[in-house]
Formats: C-alpha cells, sequence, structure tokens
C-alpha cells in the first residue's frame, strides 16, 4: 500500500525515506500527528498505536486505521511495552517534554525513540530533550526543513505523574478569584491571557440560561462565569486533549460544574445557547489564516437561540468584523485596549 506524497506533511515525506525503521515493530505514535501517514505506518508495522491530541485529525482518521489502536488522550495508560516510540514534534517544548515523559514508561529496554519534525518546531535543538533517556542520539536524516531523530532507551525510566506537569495559578478578575490548572501545550499555560481578561472584565453583570466557551483551553472562561452564576449550564468545547484536561482540573479546583467534551468547530455541539463566548484560536504566521476563526464565526449562528449573542476578543490587527456583520444582524465593541478588542453580536435568527 503507498499514499501519495501530496497528502503527507513534510515531517512524514522524510518518514517515508526511513521506512525500514518501523517494520515488524509494535509501535507507539504521539504529538504533531496532522494528516493520514499513520495508514502507512499501520501497514509496516507489527502493530501499532496512536494517540492524537487534536480532536480534528482524531475524529477523520480514527475508523480508518482498522488495524491500530486509537486514543484521543492527554494521559496514556496501557499495558503494551512497545519497542519503538515515535513523535511528531510538537510545537511547545514543554509538550514534548511531557509526552516523553508519558510515554517513555510503555517501551522496552533498548527501544528506539524516534523524533521528527520542521526547524520551526525546534528540532534542531530537541536532541537534549533526549538526552534522560539515551546516550546515544543521532540525526540520522533531514530533507524538506525537517529532520529525524533516533534513540535508543538505555536509561532508567521515571513513573509517570501528571500531577507533577500541572502549572496551577491564581486569577482575580472583577474581585473574582479563580484557581486555574493547565498542561503542557495548552494556550497561555500557566498564565492568564491579557485578551481574555478583557473579555472577562467586559461581561455584563447578570447573564442568563445556556453558555457556551468555545476554544475553552484551560478553562478560565467557563470557570469565572459559574463562580458569578452558578446556576447556569456551561458547555465547555475544545480540539486539545490537553486543554480539555485542563479545564475539567480547573472546574474541579474551583468546585465548579460544568459539560467539557471536544469538538471540531461545532460538530460534537447538539444545544443552542443564550451567550457564545470565545477567545478564538487563529493561525498567525507569515500569513493571518482566518480558517478556524471564520468557520466558528459563520456556524455560531446556527447554535444560538433567538437573540443570543456572540462575544469573542481578538487582537486588533485581526479584522473579524466583516465576517461578523455578515453572519449577523449587528456588531458593537464592547471594550478595547492598545491590544484587544471585545466584539459582540446579537442573532435575530431562530
Amino acid at each position: 500500500m503507498s499514499l501519495a506524497n501530496n497528502t503527507f506533511s513534510n515531517p512524514s515525506r522524510v518518514l517515508q525515506r526511513n521506512e525500514s525503521l518501523f517494520i515488524n515493530k509494535n509501535i507507539l505514535v504521539a504529538g504533531n500527528i496532522d494528516d493520514e501517514y499513520p495508514l502507512q505506518l499501520q501497514t509496516l508495522a507489527n502493530s501499532s498505536t496512536f494517540c492524537f491530541s487534536d480532536y480534528r485529525y482524531y475524529s477523520a482518521i480514527k475508523d480508518k486505521l482498522k488495524t491500530s489502536k486509537v486514543h484521543f488522550t492527554d494521559n496514556y495508560q496501557g499495558e503494551t511495552k512497545f519497542d519503538l516510540l515515535l513523535i511528531f514534534l510538537p510545537k511547545a517544548k514543554q509538550e514534548t517534554l511531557y509526552l516523553l515523559a508519558n510515554l517513555t514508561p510503555h517501551l522496552q529496554p533498548g527501544a528506539s525513540i524516534i523524533l521528527v519534525g520542521e526547524k520551526k518546531c525546534g528540532i534542531k535543538s530537541a536532541e537534549s530533550l533526549l538526552a534522560s533517556y539515551s546516550s546515544r542520539i543521532n540525526m540520522i536524516d533531514s530533507a524538506r526543513h525537517c529532520s529525524v531523530l533516533h534513540a535508543q532507551l538505555d536509561q532508567q525510566v521515571k513513573t509517570f505523574k501528571q500531577s507533577q506537569w500541572i502549572k496551577t495559578y491564581h486569577i482575580n478578575v472583577n474581585n473574582t478569584e479563580l484557581q486555574i490548572c493547565s498542561l503542557p501545550g495548552v494556550f497561555s499555560y500557566g498564565e492568564l491571557d491579557k485578551g481574555s481578561e478583557l473579555l472577562l472584565q467586559s461581561l455584563p453583570d447578570n447573564i442568563e440560561g445556556r453558555v457556551l466557551d468555545f476554544g475553552c483551553g484551560a478553562g478560565v472562561i467557563a470557570c469565572y462565569i459559574l463562580k458569578k452564576h452558578p446556576q447556569l449550564k456551561v458547555d465547555l468545547v475544545d480540539i486539545s486533549a490537553f486543554a480539555l484536561a485542563s479545564a475539567k482540573l480547573s472546574l474541579q479546583s474551583n468546585q465548579l460544574q460544568g459539560n467539557v467534551f471536544p469538538s471540531n468547530v461545532f460538530s460534537e455541539v447538539t444545544e443552542k445557547y443564550n451567550l457564545l463566548l470565545s477567545n478564538p484560536p487563529f493561525h498567525s504566521g507569515k500569513n493571518t489564516d482566518y480558517t478556524a476563526a471564520e468557520s466558528f464565526i459563520n456556524q455560531s449562528t446556527n447554535h444560538l437561540k433567538l437573540n443570543g449573542k456572540l462575544s469573542l476578543v481578538a487582537n486588533k490587527f485581526l479584522n473579524y468584523e466583516p465576517l461578523l456583520s455578515k453572519a449577523f444582524s449587528n456588531l458593537t465593541i464592547d471594550q478595547q485596549n492598545n491590544k484587544f478588542k471585545v466584539l459582540s453580536c446579537i442573532t435575530k435568527n431562530s
């Protein structure tokens, strides 16, 4: 079986040049898996287990991986001992360290550890991340602005304790105190984002009905809403397994109740809401990517009740106003400073 190269990311294309590494191995795969190369890997390996942390890619491929074990998880647990661990390098260094700590206890002594990633994700300096696990680390390939690092597990591995990786911090907004918990890789890891803070400061005193915290991250917005209005029903959605786990921890830490679940935009959302709140993600690289935000804004009208309100915070340079004006009948700027703006709309659609 061979899949077309143009369906693969650059890291996967470099792995194609090194597929002898995976033949007849029992492999464990995690990290930034964002294409269909797992379909190729499962044909090479003796057995394959995939740990996805991004719900978009997990939901798109899980039913195609018919001979593999597939997990959407922030904390893999299993009894199988693998002889090869492959990690597609995440952008956040702390997330790579977390994955290594979580997954290496599931390896046999002498197992291979392979990191693959792009230079912009830090693969050139990733050798230091493997030093605790191996004394033999080699860069075995480099192409398409990507590299492949190979190491052999020859160091003792510590038992993984997720609690040691949770950053807990206190916030106080409008005299409302909260304790927030976050795992590596989660937006604004270990601190309150200034945009989210401005959104919270702009909220009205009276909120009723059902609320959705879209792209919930560590659950800051939902926890704030529930602390001030404990009678509300609040749903929290995100594509990140690490974010969802963090949100659950934040709710527990503040003795609050919310409904936390994964969703690719609104793919798993069935309710309609009185209030939809978000600090929506966007890609800010060489070109600003509005794709996710555009899908979110366009679909949000289908998930708001009559006269339901959408409020979001955005960097001032992000031009969301045309998207919102097209989808809604009115638009206001509730609050702004030199970096952020809070935009609100009220739908007239049933």
